[in-house]
């Protein structure tokens, strides 16, 4: 599992682990039953504090996307349904065309947040 921070996110780094690897979830990169690598590991790769990663991996356990097994390490638990992302998507791209704004200038705006 390769994750990368951005130093220009402006979210804590925690939520920025989270998020990477909610991403690599997501994107199939790691499945259900996947081994994620111990924290320490994670966090000399990222080059960050061993404890910022436990909290990332700590609040992706209470979400439901990691288990911890004793003896066992950290697996990937479950994929999350990307089809409330696209029930969303398909809301954003109707609420935009209904104000007219095309779907060229949806993307820019999306690539601009």
């Amino acid at each position: 599992m390769l994750l990368t921070l951005r130093d220009a996110d402006p979210r804590p780094l925690h939520e920025q682990v989270a998020a990477a690897i909610r991403r690599a979830i997501a994107t199939g990169e790691a499945a259900p039953g996947d081994r994620v690598p111990p924290a320490r590991e994670l966090a000399d790769a990222l080059q960050i504090n061993p404890n910022t990663v436990l909290r990332a991996l700590r609040q992706l356990r209470d979400e439901g996307l990691l288990d911890f097994r004793r003896g066992r390490g950290i697996r990937v638990a479950a994929r999350p349904e990307d089809g409330e992302l696209r029930e969303r998507v398909r809301e954003l791209v109707a609420a935009a065309e209904r104000l007219g704004v095309t779907r060229a200038e949806l993307v820019s705006m999306i690539e601009g947040a």
